[in-house]
């Protein structure tokens, strides 16, 4: 039987690196050139990778061990965040929330828990794709990005950084290390709306970033950035003149919607015509108005985001250098345990085709599904997309790990009283994420359960006995 091509698992790396400081990484990638890509998240790369899109590409460099990279920190006037620095933890940041609203709501819409635990900010910079919805708060924001290389560093003007899809101002020895986004004043209120097509695990039809700065009752600038309509993202420099010196009134919300619509050329993809787009927009432009006028852009954030195990990311290791079949050692299920397989396979791969640990399924294999779902260093994430490497060293709790000493995770039980177990493909990974959410909050609410399984797909769509289990577990 042939497998499809995401199957065949064509993950062609030779080394992969872990260095334990930002110097080594700096170093690697002036020696190794292009055959070498820097991985955080690795969400997009690993998928390249996977279906051959990068060719030239051996050897990755681990950013994730490097110390500092996955702070946030306060600088006065703006924010500094690190180059590994998380969806989630940005949208756990007390910070953020405060001076940043739009940017944690962006990445609050991104994906599901697991890759929100793992993708990073700057991934989505460097990606620079124009549907990655963090990079229009960072725009409205008014983001700068700061790039080093062993020659020296420099700070880039994020409007510059991107010239086209995928395109960015970086050279193959240089790397994104860090983003300042500039805190909004307390004269200005922020948004951030995203229209997808479902309501997680969604690529952006629309998205867009505004940022109002008030005097009185009247607008004293804006700045209004828009994705997944252009090539890159883009600004709306007509309607933000017009904003100038009004009130935000029906009229002038409406009359700046029209504007915004009249003067982009949005594009045609398998999300949505331009026609929609278009339409789209001006409802969309008018409605994070409206929210802004009233003050409201912050009523439905929610007040302690679902993580599924945010955290300390960096376990502080030593230099790391890892070619293809070289052992990885790990703390699984509580055991030490070590397999071959350091480069050229993916932590779910690892798992079960060379551990044996089978419990853990594979249902997508790009971040889809989240039958995957294991828990790497105590957080949540998608197996499938974190390379082997990665476990060296680490602690790993898998689907077999659940149950402690014969007995069942109260959830588990939870599955067989109430007949929650289905099929059992994709049942591993609801049981990974509904333990790791009674974990974080022993009493979820519905919505709450619903936010930890959106990473999650059901094929025999039992999703009702499932919440209800949780819902009994949480109850025990």
């Amino acid at each position: 039987m042939k497998l499809h091509e995401v199957q065949s698992h064509r993950l062609t790396l030779e080394r992969y690196l872990a260095p334990a400081t930002l110097d080594d990484a700096l170093r690697l990638l002036a020696e190794l050139g292009p055959r070498a890509r820097l991985i955080a998240g690795g969400s997009d790369l690993l998928l390249e990778l996977i279906r051959g899109q990068r060719p030239a590409v051996d050897t990755l460099i681990d950013l994730t061990r490097v110390p500092g990279l996955d702070l946030i920190t306060d600088k006065g006037d703006h924010l500094l965040l690190g180059a590994t620095v998380t969806h989630n933890q940005v949208v756990t940041s007390a910070t953020l929330v405060t001076h940043a609203l739009p940017l944690a709501q962006a990445c609050w819409e991104i994906a599901s828990p697991q890759l929100r635990n793992r993708a990073t900010v700057v991934g989505n910079v460097v990606t620079a794709s124009p549907a990655n919805d963090s990079i229009t708060a960072l725009r409205a924001l008014g983001t700068e990005v700061e790039v080093r290389s062993i020659r020296g560093s420099r700070t880039i003007d994020l409007g510059d950084f991107h010239s086209g899809v995928r395109k960015v101002a970086l050279s193959e020895t240089e790397m994104v290390t860090g983003l300042r986004v500039r805190k909004m004043k307390p004269t200005e209120r922020g948004i951030f709306v995203k229209l997808g097509l479902r309501r997680a695990q969604a690529i952006s039809v629309v998205h867009l970033a505004c940022v109002i700065d008030f005097e009185g009752d009247r607008v004293r600038s804006a700045r209004l950035a828009l994705g997944s309509v252009a090539p890159t993202i883009v600004e709306a420099p007509e309607a933000q003149s017009f904003l100038v010196d009004q009130p935000l009134t029906d009229s002038v919300n409406r009359e700046a919607a029209r504007i915004v619509a009249a003067n982009i050329q949005p594009i045609d993809d398998l999300r949505g015509t331009a026609t929609y787009r278009l339409d789209a927009v001006e409802v969309m432009v008018r409605r994070a108005l409206e929210a802004l006028a009233t003050g409201d852009e912050r009523r439905h954030w929610p007040k302690s985001p679902v993580t599924l195990g945010v955290g300390q990311r960096n376990p502080g290791f030593t230099f790391s250098d890892l070619r293809t079949e070289d052992t990885i050692g790990a703390t699984v299920n509580g055991s030490p345990m070590a397999a071959a397989g350091a480069s050229g396979l993916t932590l779910l791969d690892w798992l079960r085709d060379r551990l044996g640990l089978t419990g853990t399924k594979e249902g997508c294999a790009e971040g889809e599904c989240g039958a995957c779902t294991v828990y790497l260093d105590g957080v949540a994430v998608m197996s499938c997309l974190v390379p082997a490497g990665r476990a060296d060293g680490a602690t790993i709790t898998t689907i077999e790990g659940l149950a402690r000493n014969d007995t069942l995770h109260p959830l588990q039980q939870a599955f067989v009283d109430l007949g929650a177990v289905q099929c059992g493909f994709c049942i591993p990974g609801f049981l990974m994420s509904g333990a790791k959410l009674l974990e974080e909050r022993p009493q979820p609410d519905a919505s709450e359960i619903l936010t930890a399984m959106s990473g999650n797909l059901c094929r025999c769509t039992g999703y009702y006995k499932i919440i209800e289990s949780v819902h009994q577990a949480g109850s025990r």
